[in-house]
């Protein structure tokens, strides 16, 4: 199913219109805890096209995304009590309640360990980034070591692709583009496996 391939199609025009600097600011927002795209899919074409603005774009990409990242936390700490008389009357909250207790006390115990998987996170595309900023917020992983990952991981990304698209041009966007399906779903693979191994250890 290519589902990543038509919303890939659908950035890229994005990326060549003239107003393509507010459509780049407003995906790295919500991609940051909905939408399924990440916002490379737009830096690569933007980039070439003015490769000596390769890393301003990318700053003004993690700046929003680091907003949208804020967006994400207050919706998963609001939403998460707003459903509470839901969850009750379904009889979900209990065994839900207890498992955020339980990651509360993991995180107490092994704060630096979830503070790398927050980064590793950050890192992946697509998918991992709204559970991350959503489960962060419900959670109650304290906000600024929260950004501070988030900063460092999605920071990592948009960096590197500026450093890739200076370096090498089109041929780092010729990749991305004929990647982009693996990517989107290896994302998931990723994401599954993190779930896995913090579920294994603790």
């Amino acid at each position: 199913m290519r589902l990543f391939g038509k919303l890939y199609a659908r950035v890229l025009v994005w990326a060549r219109d003239s107003r393509a600097i507010y459509y780049l600011c407003g995906l790295s927002f919500v991609e940051a805890f909905i939408f399924p795209i990440m916002p490379e899919v737009m830096l690569a074409p933007m980039m070439l096209g003015k490769r000596h603005k390769a890393f301003f774009y990318a700053n003004i990409s993690l700046l929003f995304s680091l907003l949208g990242s804020i967006v994400g936390y207050s919706l998963g700490h609001w939403a998460f009590h707003a459903l509470t008389p839901l969850l009750q009357s379904l009889h979900l909250y209990d065994p839900i309640q207890t498992g955020v207790e339980n990651l509360r006390t993991q995180m107490n115990q092994h704060w630096l360990e979830l503070l790398l998987v927050l980064m590793l996170a950050a890192l992946q595309p697509v998918v991992p980034m709204k559970f991350v900023t959503w489960a962060a917020g419900i959670v109650g992983v304290p906000i600024i070591p929260f950004l501070v990952c988030i900063l460092l991981g999605r920071g990592k990304r948009v960096w590197l692709l500026a450093l890739l698209i200076r370096l090498f041009g089109e041929r780092a966007e010729r990749i991305l583009h004929k990647h982009i399906e693996w990517i989107g779903w290896a994302a998931l693979v990723v994401l599954a496996v993190l779930a896995g191994w913090w579920v294994l250890k603790h």
